[in-house]
């Protein structure tokens, strides 16, 4: 099953900068083959459901591994089994309603 997330993981105790955690989650969800659309706060994940979550685990033990000791996610997600949607047909869908009224 194909799923549709919106990812925003936040390490705690690490200080005030946190992009080089988002950094490293990002590496994982590509090297998961993942597609993803980063957006100022979390990262819209598109693809197989088992794929997708395992990920997210993923970047919570590197986010750990990276030192930091505690993490709060949150996580939006969305599965439709009428038709195949893609990240881009959502936003597409919604932009053309825009431009028509």
């Amino acid at each position: 099953m194909n799923v549709i997330a919106d990812l925003c993981v936040v390490p705690i105790g690490v200080g005030v900068s946190v992009s080089k955690y988002v950094a490293e989650c990002e590496r994982v969800l590509t090297e998961a083959g993942l597609k993803t659309k980063m957006h100022a706060y979390g990262t819209n994940i598109e693809g197989d459901w088992d794929t997708v979550f395992a990920a997210i685990k993923r970047c919570h033990e590197a986010v750990h591994e990276m030192g930091a000791p505690r993490i709060t996610t949150t996580l939006k997600f969305g599965t439709r089994i009428d038709r195949i949607q893609t990240m881009e047909d959502k936003v597409a869908s919604v932009e053309q309603k825009l431009v028509s009224g």
